[in-house]
């Protein structure tokens, strides 16, 4: 495995490959040099400061792309060219057109493309898909996700809507995501919000119609003032149970371990506190990923089709924040 990229997410899945006992970092690739040792040195592992030369010259089977988002395309196009298996960070690109050159090399370099919309790990979320699909909620009425955050300090390209799509494309994203995996596919979508001064749609709430009759609605904010904690919400409401998660973290996410989070479920003769454990989701999300690739199986947990929905849910959200209108897909 290589991790491209030695930022805050590169770093991350390293922890998590370093718990697992079925793969091994062999390589780093970032451009700059002070980041890029210090994630190699940790892993134990050469770095490089160019992704051909590593694809080259590393024992590597997939590739782990953790860089900014402007540049996901140019990896995967290259873990492709290498017929290395891939998994890209969310968002995975800002266009469908993009989206589909990926998955076209990963389909004809015969290798795994996965992207890693880790909220369809996060054990609250897991726990409350379990319950959904078990028919333990009875019919679904309503659901409602929140996500809530100051504007990540990370890097000023993440600022510019050409190169990180804002807030839309990488914070409201993921609710999104969770409620298409949940309701399946939509049908239209009506969204509200405010767009930063330089292009970003950075304040967004959007309202759902899924195939299935569900009505939900998301709301995304990436510019919280400061000090303000890095909030999720997930409520989804049945005619005979509700399910009910709130979490509030350090700014960012980078304080997950001593986040407040509770998730209530509603309707029996008491509210019942869920005893959930409070698991890596990232690690979870990297364990889904390599189990598949040793057994020569499909990703299930996301399949490409999953990813390209999503993204066109989000292009229809923009559509409707930019004319005021319904878009149905």
């Amino acid at each position: 495995m290589a991790i491209i990229g030695a930022g805050f997410m590169g770093k991350t899945h390293l922890t998590a490959y370093k718990a697992m006992n079925n793969a091994i970092v062999t390589a780093v690739c970032d451009l700059n040099e002070t980041q890029g040792r210090a994630l190699a040195e940790e892993a134990g592992c050469p770095w490089y400061a160019d992704g051909e030369t590593m694809l080259r010259e590393a024992k590597v089977d997939a590739i782990d792309i953790c860089l900014p988002t402007f540049l996901h395309e140019q990896y995967a196009l290259l873990g492709a060219k290498y017929k290395k298996h891939i998994l890209c960070e969310k968002p995975v690109t800002l266009t469908l057109e993009a989206l589909d050159r990926m998955l076209d090399a990963a389909e004809k370099a015969g290798v795994q493309f996965a992207v890693g919309q880790a909220v369809r790990f996060w054990p609250e979320y897991v726990k409350t898909k379990q319950l959904y699909d078990a028919g333990a909620l009875g019919t679904v009425k309503y659901a409602r996700a929140s996500r809530l955050s100051v504007h990540p300090a990370w890097s000023e390209w993440y600022r510019k809507p050409e190169n990180s799509g804002g807030g839309l494309f990488d914070l409201h994203l993921h609710d999104v995501d969770y409620l298409c995996y949940l309701f399946g596919r939509v049908r239209q979508v009506y969204a509200v919000g405010q767009k930063n001064d330089v292009g970003c749609w950075n304040h967004v709430a959007s309202s759902l119609s899924f195939e299935n009759g569900v009505q939900a609605t998301a709301e995304g904010i990436i510019e919280m003032p400061a000090g303000f904690p890095f909030t999720m919400e997930l409520n989804v409401v049945g005619d005979q149970k509700a399910v009910s998660y709130r979490m509030r973290a350090g700014a960012n996410l980078e304080d997950v371990a001593s986040a407040v989070r509770e998730t209530w479920l509603y309707g029996g003769a008491e509210p019942e506190k869920l005893d959930i454990d409070p698991y890596d989701a990232y690690q979870k999300e990297l364990e889904h990923f390599i189990g598949h690739l040793d057994a020569g199986t499909p990703i299930t947990a996301i399949t490409p089709q999953d990813v390209r929905h999503v993204l066109t849910v989000i292009h229809a959200i923009r559509t409707s924040l930019e004319t005021g209108e319904p878009v149905a897909l």
